[in-house]
């Protein structure tokens, strides 16, 4: 694995760097001063170094979606980073040269002339590009080859290194025995409609000593008591005025979105000539092919041939062929600007029309829900000169449109203002230190909030959970009831009894799951099943709840993979190779920090300063 990653830079970082240089922005580092860094006396130069970084810089950046400062940069440790992993190539430079391990000119050659970035229009090597590659990179010919050849002999050492790490093929076996072997096992269902009674209506008393027992299932959680001010955009829409000229204006920009013809989704399969088209319907008539084979035969894909929805005047001639035809029909030959082509129908969208009256409705809704919006922005600003001149969420209230309201909030709450999830962080997050701010919300609302207490957790009223109590109360008795019936039925068992026996005798039926897998789920049962289905010796059985019911499971027998079995080969195979790579990986880390160690490396601290000013 660790072979691979340094082919793929002698062939393709490379290329990659010289022609992106130009657009990441590298930047140029002049001065007496060339190297950043010294591995026994070879260097780690300025131009390196800061190319890397910008490169690095560049690349989370875009992952990020943003410019990345330097600061950023120092904060996720990249400058760090990109030291540390020049510094461990220039030592495994070093350890090649002790080796004796080089690159001759005409195996140095062969690589250039084989990068894409100094191929001319002919695909041949270009010494024009070649040099102007360089140039725009900043680099010189003799610092490139020199890093080229570095670059490949560090891949032969590393290849070296590398090449012989395999695991041994017992440990994949042995790997493959546990994830794809499977078991057999018979189970029976226990459900309410095997209780041997029902369960008795249950007294005051033991619902209150059920509530007793399991007091914190009925504790609410800590709350956090807020009172907050608050101003939506729905609060004002109604009152927001709308000009009618203007929605009258939108409805005729918009006209195409309300009135809709008649249209068709569309794939279009043209020929070079009639005769080809022709023969090609022919070929559909007498079932001899379809239209995906026939798509498939020109080396194209359904995406390529699809047109999406079109309408008449899309298609031109072939126009009423199309829109005479229904959904699934093949129509055609037929002219298109791309000469003969079958026309397949995939779909009929009829034409829509929606009246002024109903489309001014719509119109007006969204006109006066934009005016909402901005009628909350123009007060968030005056809203925040109020709180920072001392004002109270009280007086905020009486003195601007926001409401005032009181929350007792938890994690997970989703009524009224904790709806909103910008509320939800915030209120996490809040504390009695903190002075109240305008913030805003998803819809365009804003509101601000202010913690007055934690409201520690408590016990439910006893009246106030009456209901859930008891219906826990019943589950409890009834998994208590099924659970003995089927302890009873694996004493029977133990005694001397068949599990088939026993299951017949009390009438319950006995099913059966002949290929369980370790990481697969039975229908029907609770999480964990499977892991204790494989804990079990054949013969063994189990007691599972979940889902209102009682499962006895017995083991019938264990099933190693079978040695042909496909599955089992393409998991082995997946395992060699997974380990086998993280293996190698971890030898090649390893040498390469012994080869560093044995080093001596030299930082140039005001180097790196300069060029991290740079940088700035």
């Amino acid at each position: 694995m660790a072979s691979k990653k340094s082919n793929g830079l002698v062939w393709i970082l490379m290329a990659l760097l010289i022609l992106g240089l130009g657009g990441f922005g590298a930047t140029s580092f002049t001065g007496s001063v060339s190297r950043v860094a010294s591995v026994d006396g070879k260097p780690v130069r300025i131009d390196s170094y800061s190319r890397e970084l910008q490169g690095q810089m560049n690349q989370l950046g875009q992952q990020l979606g943003q410019v990345m400062t330097f600061e950023q940069a120092q904060a996720f440790g990249l400058p760090e980073a990109v030291l540390s992993r020049l510094v461990a190539n220039r030592a495994l430079d070093a350890e090649a040269d002790k080796l004796g391990l080089s690159v001759g000119d005409g195996t140095l050659r062969d690589q250039i002339v084989q990068i894409q970035a100094f191929q001319g229009p002919d695909g041949s090597f270009s010494r024009d590009n070649y040099t102007f590659a360089l140039q725009n990179a900043g680099l010189s010919e003799e610092e490139f080859e020199t890093d080229l050849r570095a670059e490949t002999s560090r891949s032969i050492l590393q290849a070296a290194v590398v090449s012989a790490t395999e695991m041994p093929a017992i440990y994949a076996d042995t790997l493959v025995g546990f994830l794809a072997e499977t078991r057999a096992i018979s189970l029976v269902r226990l459900g309410v409609d095997a209780l041997d009674a029902p369960i008795p209506a249950p007294t005051e008393a033991q619902l209150r000593a059920f509530y007793d027992e399991n007091i914190a299932d009925y504790t609410a959680a800590e709350k956090k008591r807020i009172t907050y001010a608050m101003l939506s955009p729905d609060s004002l829409v109604d009152a927001m005025p709308v000009d009618d000229s203007a929605i009258r204006q939108i409805y005729e920009e918009r006209i195409d979105q309300f009135e809709q013809p008649e249209r068709r989704l569309v794939e279009r399969l043209p020929f070079a000539d009639a005769e080809a088209a022709q023969a090609a319907r022919d070929q559909l008539d007498a079932g001899e092919t379809d239209f995906e084979a026939l798509v498939a035969g020109r080396d194209l894909t359904l995406n390529d041939v699809d047109l999406g929805d079109v309408s008449r005047e899309d298609l031109g001639a072939a126009a009423e062929a199309v829109f005479a035809a229904t959904s699934g029909d093949i129509v055609g030959p037929a002219d298109s600007d791309l000469g003969p082509a079958l026309y397949r129908v995939n779909g009929v969208l009829a034409a829509t029309s929606v009246d002024y009256g109903t489309a001014a409705l719509m119109i007006r809704e969204e006109l006066a829900a934009d005016a909402a919006r901005r009628a909350v922005q123009a007060q968030s600003e005056p809203a925040e000169d109020l709180l920072a001149g001392g004002a109270t969420l009280e007086e905020l209230a009486a003195e601007t449109d926001m409401e005032l309201g009181q929350i007792d909030w938890y994690a997970g709450l989703s009524d009224g203002i904790a709806a909103y999830a910008d509320f939800e962080d915030a209120a996490s997050a809040l504390t009695a230190e903190d002075y109240p701010e305008v913030m805003q919300l998803d819809d365009g609302g804003i509101y601000a909030m202010r913690l007055d207490e934690i409201v520690p957790p408590a016990p439910e009223p006893f009246e106030d959970v009456a209901e859930r109590v008891a219906d826990n109360w019943e589950a409890a008795q009834t998994d208590a009831a099924l659970t003995a019936k089927a302890q009873a039925m694996m004493d029977r068992v133990a005694a001397g009894e068949t599990l088939e026996e026993v299951t017949t005798d009390l009438g319950l039926s006995l099913a059966q799951e002949p290929a369980v897998t370790r990481n697969g789920a039975v229908l029907g049962t609770p999480a964990g099943f499977n892991a204790e289905v494989f804990d079990l010796a054949p013969g063994e059985m189990t007691l599972s709840q979940g889902f209102g019911a009682v499962i006895l499971a017995r083991l019938d027998s264990v099933t190693p993979p079978a040695e042909d079995d496909p599955r089992a080969s393409q998991l082995r195979d997946q395992i060699t190779a997974q380990v086998s790579g993280a293996l190698a990986q971890e030898v090649y880390d390893a040498y390469a920090t012994q080869v560093r160690a044995s080093k001596d490396v030299r930082i140039d601290q005001e180097a790196l300063n300069a060029i991290h000013a740079q940088f700035r």
